[in-house]
């Protein structure tokens, strides 16, 4: 399994979400990525619709239809309807156990 996380420089969130993956991420064979982008170009190719953009094999499995790539801070909706700047853990561990099931 691949994860890129894609963040504009300075992004506050970035932390909270490098923390979440390594929590999510316990047991789980992975390759973990980070790209700065700081260029609407490269957000578009990347696939980046806010900071940060989680990827797993290229895939956000956060995405919201039709949302335009965007080097602005990207808000998650949590399980319990809180909104933070980056997926909670049990999102996070929902989203790489579907990935993990796809890969076996």
């Amino acid at each position: 399994m691949r994860i890129t996380v894609l963040t504009v420089p300075d992004c506050p969130h970035a932390p909270v979400v490098a923390e979440r993956l390594t929590q999510a991420l316990d047991g789980l064979d992975a390759e973990v990525e980070r790209i700065e982008v700081d260029d609407p170009e490269q957000a578009t190719r990347l696939g980046m619709t806010g900071s940060p953009t989680v990827l797993i094999d290229g895939v956000d499995p956060f995405a919201v239809p039709g949302a335009p790539a965007s080097l602005s801070c990207r808000l998650y909706r949590g399980p319990d309807g809180r909104i933070e700047g980056a997926p909670s853990l049990a999102d996070l561990r929902r989203a790489l156990g579907d990935a993990d099931a796809v890969d076996n």
